[in-house]
């Protein structure tokens, strides 16, 4: 029996293309309401994981279940209540953005009629393409027909909207405003599933993660919990830094230095038994003059390395 909290649930999952298993045993849990961030190298499984929460494929083996429907039998049921955006949108090139939509939601048998024009003005309006409504999609940019794609998820109220590298293409001020607009999806109760390789967009829009890595989940939960695990360290700025890591040796910390011009930087590990509040005194009574003292906490970037060995992007 699905968890009424989870918006999507998943048990097992496993897709097998031949003898190579492209995902593997995926236990998903996203809560409702969330913003999920689902990142991953690419080949990591991914996308091959969203196609089969949407029925566009049969998994090998295992269960997924969204919006308390077991996939793909509930296809029915749950497609009208999910807007998706998955491997970048397809238009007709010769039809006008307006035009593509108004075809798009006269094949969704739930889409009233009567309120198609205006629900269709809304949608472009919302993405920031209503100046350009009446152009043909073949003169729009990449980022315009991804914001175009993103107006189709948002034809109907959805209660999930998924969402496969949402600002692919878009500028920095494109960036923000779908970044905003995934904010107030959520405040209306929308739970948003966003997979992207943009790290630093995750970490400003998401609040839960999941991270994949050669077709296997290696963690999931809130961006915080994500973080935790790793060891946090100190850093420290100072023109004495050989004086500083005798100092930090007295409070059992392992410290390094890190050459500067005139001053260093010292960086150490931060042991769960000292006190951060007691490390810049003690360095003060050495005589250590410090410049700059920080406690750092892990990045989801270095959460990221750490489980999956592999860098990531984290700009456009």
């Amino acid at each position: 029996m699905s968890d009424g909290s989870l918006a999507i649930e998943t048990g097992g999952l496993t897709k097998r293309f031949g003898g190579h298993a492209a995902v593997q045993e995926v236990d998903l849990s996203v809560p409702r309401g969330s913003v999920f961030g689902f990142l991953g190298p690419n080949g990591s499984g991914k996308t091959t994981t969203i196609r089969m929460l949407l029925g566009l494929i049969s998994a090998s083996s295992g269960s997924a279940t969204v919006l308390g429907e077991s996939m793909p039998m509930g296809l029915r049921s749950v497609l009208p209540k999910v807007g998706a955006l998955v491997e970048g949108p397809g238009f007709y090139p010769f039809l006008s953005g307006t035009a593509n939509l108004r075809r798009l939601d006269s094949a969704d048998r739930r889409a009233p009629s009567a309120t198609r024009t205006a629900r269709v003005e809304s949608a472009l309006d919302r993405v920031g393409l209503s100046g350009v409504g009446r152009k043909k999609v073949k003169a729009y940019s990449l980022g315009m027909k991804q914001r175009l794609g993103l107006a189709n998820a948002l034809l109907m109220p959805r209660d999930l909207l998924v969402l496969d590298e949402p600002t692919n293409g878009l500028d920095p001020q494109g960036t923000r405003e779908v970044r905003s607009l995934v904010s107030s999806l959520a405040a209306e109760g929308t739970t948003v599933f966003v997979s992207s390789h943009l790290l630093a967009e995750i970490e400003q829009m998401c609040t839960h993660a999941a991270i994949m890595s050669a077709g296997r989940l290696v963690a999931q939960g809130t961006l915080e919990e994500l973080r935790r695990v790793g060891e946090p360290g100190i850093r420290l700025i100072t023109p004495d830094a050989a004086a500083a890591v005798s100092a930090l040796a007295g409070l059992g910390l392992l410290a390094t230095i890190e050459h500067g011009s005139a001053e260093s930087t010292v960086v150490s590990p931060l042991g769960a038994a000292v006190d951060p509040d007691a490390i810049v005194p003690a360095l003060v009574a050495a005589g250590v003059r410090v410049r700059a003292f920080a406690v750092e906490r892990p990045s989801l970037e270095d959460r990221f390395v750490a489980l999956t060995g592999e860098g990531f992007d984290v700009a456009q």
